[in-house]
């Protein structure tokens, strides 16, 4: 597996980042080191558990997991259940998980993945940014190849009309994140809002086995959300397309641009301002994703979730 890039996914798993994390144990292209676990669509120990639930399900004990941190930076702590549910994976039914998390914090986690790593580890932050602010208070981003976080909007968003959730939830975080000098790929809402898993191909990953089985209960809740705020009949499968453009470069095009967080307003409060067309000369800082080849993206994600069985 010398030619897959090595990753570690930091998620608050959520109907979105269990499909993501499904999608990087079936995909070759990617080795994924370790799982990390944050605050954000639900509690810190609901999300924890949810990971290590996700993983007994496809029998992959052997992925490292470790819950990180429990609220953001300096806000209180928020938890999106009015999306996810009360357990943050409302809908099929998953058992309780079979081991615990390991001891280690996840940022001491990554730390040690990253050093231990021979190649370059690539982070994929699904969550709000809190693990990976203080991870890069410690290294510098040495060893790290890029981060390909999935947060932001150019110009809309899901918890306020100005901001989407993860970057909302701990602003301070994702404004250290952009300003650290470490290369960040930014998969937001524009994007991610223009690819819905719709009835028909929930149908099709329900007949590829148990685990697409699983994946469209997944939706069915998820769905529901999206349906009474959108009118959309499918559901965004946000975090799953931050992992599709690590595996499958080109699925998702993305401008080289300036992104800077809004930290002070309460009214913008987590606003990631992206300067489209070049008004400042603000220095660009981020890969930011304009387009996604959806059919492209859906029959990927199919295709490997069928290989779970």
């Amino acid at each position: 597996m010398s030619d897959s890039t090595p990753i570690i996914l930091d998620c608050d798993p959520g109907h979105d980042d269990a499909i993501a994390l499904l999608l990087a144990l079936a995909s070759p292209e990617v080795e994924l080191l370790a799982v990390t676990t944050v605050h954000g669509n639900q509690t810190l120990e609901k999300t924890t558990a949810n990971a290590l639930r996700v993983l007994d399900l496809v029998g992959r004990d052997d992925i490292p997991v470790a819950a990180g941190a429990s609220r953001p930076l300096i806000r209180e702590p928020k938890v999106a259940d009015h999306v996810h549910g009360e357990s943050g994976l409302d809908g099929p039914f998953l058992p309780p998980p079979q081991r615990t998390p390991v001891a280690q914090h996840a940022v001491d986690l990554m730390l040690a993945t990253i050093a231990a790593s021979p190649r370059l580890v690539t982070l994929v932050p699904t969550g709000p940014l809190t693990n990976i602010a203080l991870l890069l208070e410690q290294c510098d981003g040495r060893n790290i190849e890029r981060i390909v976080l999935m947060g932001g909007a150019i110009a809309e968003g899901n918890i306020t009309p100005a901001a989407e959730f993860n970057i909302w939830a701990d602003p301070e975080a994702a404004d250290r994140v952009f300003r650290s000098g470490v290369d960040v790929t930014m998969i937001g809402l524009d994007v991610t809002h223009q690819a819905l898993l719709t009835p028909s191909i929930a149908e099709r990953l329900r007949s590829t086995g148990r685990t697409g089985t699983f994946v469209a209960e997944l939706v069915d809740f998820f769905s529901r959300y999206h349906r009474e705020t959108y009118g959309w009949d499918g559901a965004p499968i946000h975090d799953a397309v931050a992992v599709a453009h690590v595996i499958r470069p080109g699925l998702v095009e993305t401008k080289r641009r300036n992104v800077e967080i809004e930290v002070d307003s309460e009214l913008c409060r987590g606003r990631t301002v992206v300067d489209l067309w070049n008004r400042t000369d603000r220095p660009a800082n981020a890969d930011v994703g304009v387009g996604i080849d959806a059919d492209g993206f859906f029959e990927l994600l199919v295709e490997r979730i069928a290989r779970l069985g």
